[in-house]
């Protein structure tokens, strides 16, 4: 127990991270008005995008000698496509939103109509991206946990501002942020021998294609099932495997 403990200790950090951010958030909460509470919502959906777009540049964008150039385009369209298709044959977007109903009547929430939107939102922008897997295989395989460290100060601020906009239904993505992360560091010996560098970058680019989503959908108050996209992430993965 105490080797598992020892080699989870980076999703045991980042988890206690989002669940203090978010009980500050959720407290400041009460200080915001609706019109407050709308527009640091719109703050987000800004913030997010830019994390996504960032994300995605970095992975796009080659520069050499003097020149810009772009790759991995097509690799993110067939990417996303495919994994959407997906997505909505299994309608994973619908159960991220029954799991979200599940916590909120067992918590006696039921009032609360921003519940399911908080937790899906902040589970989709922590869980999202390079960072969670990358950081829990190196606690795992080179028992570093410092990557993941350092995202539980990023998803411990996000979380608290999500907190303070749609409530206490953004403290419960410290759920599926621990069973995802420790399952990835559990597994770590099984997929390291597959993962390369060129899968993880793309992982992180159409990871960050599904930020920006999540951004959008904040912003402009829209409804992009980015939950559905999530099978693009293994998609990416046989794209690079193949190609």
């Amino acid at each position: 127990m105490s080797i598992i403990y020892l080699v989870g200790i980076g999703t045991i950090v980042n988890t206690a991270a989002v669940l203090a951010g978010g009980v500050i958030g959720y407290i400041f909460q009460r200080l915001l008005n609706d019109k407050l509470q709308k527009t640091i919502i719109q703050a987000i959906g800004v913030a997010v995008i830019f994390i996504g777009v960032a994300g995605v540049l970095s992975q796009m964008l080659v520069v050499k000698n003097g020149q810009i150039s772009t790759h991995g385009t097509l690799m993110a369209t067939i990417s996303l496509v495919i994994g959407a298709l997906i997505g909505e044959l299994i309608d994973i977007d619908h159960q991220f939103v029954k799991l979200g109903d599940w916590l909120r009547r067992k918590v006696g929430a039921k009032s609360d109509s921003l519940f399911i939107e908080g937790f899906v939102s902040a589970t989709l922008t922590i869980c999202v991206g390079a960072m969670a897997i990358i950081g829990s295989l190196q606690d795992a395989i080179n028992h570093d946990p410092t990557m993941l460290f350092t995202k539980a100060i990023l998803d411990g601020v996000i979380v608290a501002i999500y907190a303070a906009s749609f409530g206490v239904g953004a403290i419960f993505s410290s759920l599926p942020l621990f069973i995802f992360q420790m399952t990835i560091t559990l597994l770590a010996v099984f997929i390291d021998q597959f993962l390369t560098t060129a899968m993880t970058n793309g992982i992180s680019l159409v990871g960050s294609m599904m930020i920006f989503c999540i951004g959008i959908n904040l912003l402009l108050d829209t409804k992009i099932r980015v939950a559905n996209m999530l099978p693009g992430l293994l998609v990416v993965i046989g794209y690079v495997a193949l190609m």
